[in-house]
């Protein structure tokens, strides 16, 4: 028996939408220009309808493929990720899954019993109660009543509507229907269940017990297809992840590797200097002047998996002031890495006049995932406020290094964030001088 539990070969889903022409037309159109042009809609309206053509209103059409070409093949028990921006075919895919929707070309076959949870209240009918709901949701499923019945105490705790569970779902908050779809949803047993973005409506910890029972429905061998934009969310559940763009499948594979490509990839231009767009607040004090990565002294953009870097800070003092810098590495879709405070890890910090100096922070081996990060760079008077905060100063690539014609790299450990990074801050010989005297009291190395 084959473990492929669906299979899409050459999808595509085209539609046809109107224009309204406006050249050429005058301002004032008389009545009987209206009654004319409305006679020959309905004439033509008929026609179409007659030769089984979809009615499209416009004085011209466009035909626009939501899919095309799409093929891939899911496997028994997988959870799989489907990211790409709005208007990509995640949702028109989901539809064509579920058999709301038929393909214009190609097709789709699928082994079991599908759920879907493709908008707020699918499936729902806003006059009936949330018990009434429940079973009827089941019935569509193909469950017995015997089946629903079983599972309808777990499934009114998952959702926490005890209180409401005989109360038309019309008078449900877009939360609470959330909930109970959901729950329906996952505790009916389908053999594959698919999620759209609806999860974003619900609270934080509503998400994180829809990821574990997500978890556990793919534990009991079951299939989940899982659509959202928090990285952090597809990145935490699924292994596999599926990257659209205008369409068609640009990536299908590690989910590491489809988030970086989804935001920048191998694209991404990194010109290795600062990069004050995410710069938050109005820096007064002190601020980031300028800052880069090296190695032996020339500026890099990436860096091999365990190569060593410099990262060179510039700063600008305006007033006497002691601070920390602090560095938070992130990968490319946001989520953190592992922190380096200067002032609270090393009681490292600087006591400057008003000029420049410059910092070097000697970064650990790069023994990270191949793909794209960047470092978040602070100025902060310890445990007290922020100087300067620049979010996603400083983006580079980490590339695979070959060693002993292998290629060497390692998946990232997910939900990892609050690590220390072993950065150790010291004096750039690169240093600027300053305008007046800058004591540093206790922050040199001492001498051997």
């Amino acid at each position: 028996m084959s473990d492929i539990v669906i299979q899409a070969e050459n999808l595509g889903k085209k539609y046809t939408i109107g224009h309204h022409n406006q050249n050429g037309r005058s301002r004032y159109t008389a009545l009987r220009d209206v009654l004319a042009q409305n006679a020959r809609s309905v004439w033509h309206k008929t026609r179409d309808l007659m030769q089984g053509k979809p009615l499209i209103h416009g004085d011209s059409f466009e035909e626009v493929w939501a899919l095309k070409d799409v093929s891939f093949e899911v496997k028994r028990g997988e959870v799989i990720g489907i990211i790409g921006r709005n208007g990509a075919g995640k949702s028109t895919l989901l539809k064509i899954l579920s058999r709301i929707t038929e393909p214009t070309t190609g097709r789709v076959t699928i082994k079991g019993r599908v759920a879907s949870l493709l908008e707020v209240g699918t499936g729902f009918h806003p006059e009936l109660t949330g018990r009434e709901n429940i079973f009827l949701n089941g019935a569509i499923l193909g469950m017995t009543r015997a089946e629903i019945k079983k599972k309808f105490d777990e499934i009114v705790a998952f959702a926490e509507v005890e209180k409401f569970i005989d109360t038309p779902v019309k008078r449900f908050s877009s939360g609470m229907y959330v909930r109970l779809a959901f729950a329906v949803a996952a505790h009916l047993e389908p053999e594959i269940l698919v999620v759209d973005e609806v999860l974003a409506v619900g609270d934080a910890e509503f998400q994180k017990k829809c990821l574990g029972k997500m978890g556990d429905v793919a534990k009991d061998g079951r299939t989940v297809l899982f659509v959202s934009h928090n990285m952090a969310m597809i990145r935490t559940l699924c292994p596999r992840t599926i990257l659209f763009y205008g369409g068609r499948p640009l990536f299908d594979g590690e989910t590491s590797i489809a988030i970086s490509e989804y935001t920048g990839g191998g694209k991404q231009q990194i010109n290795g200097r600062l990069n004050t767009i995410g710069r938050q607040g109005s820096p007064t004090k002190a601020f980031v002047a300028d800052a880069w990565l090296e190695i032996g002294g020339k500026p890099v953009t990436s860096l091999l998996f365990g190569q060593v870097a410099d990262l060179i800070i510039e700063i600008e003092i305006s007033e006497p002031i002691t601070f920390s810098v602090e560095l938070l590495l992130r990968q490319a879709d946001g989520l953190p890495v592992a922190f380096a405070p200067s002032g609270l890890a090393q009681d490292w910090e600087i006591e400057a006049a008003p000029g420049k100096v410059s910092v070097c922070a000697q970064l650990p081996p790069a023994r990270l995932a191949t793909g794209n990060y960047k470092i978040d760079i602070m100025l902060a008077v310890t445990n007290q406020y922020f100087l300067d905060y620049i979010e996603g100063a400083l983006p580079f690539r980490v590339e695979k290094a070959s060693i002993g014609n292998r290629y060497w790299s390692f998946t990232q450990k997910r939900g990892q964030g609050h690590e220390l990074w072993d950065v150790k801050f010291v004096l750039s010989e690169h240093q600027i001088r300053s305008t007046l005297p800058i004591p540093f009291e206790n922050h040199l190395e001492p001498s051997e």
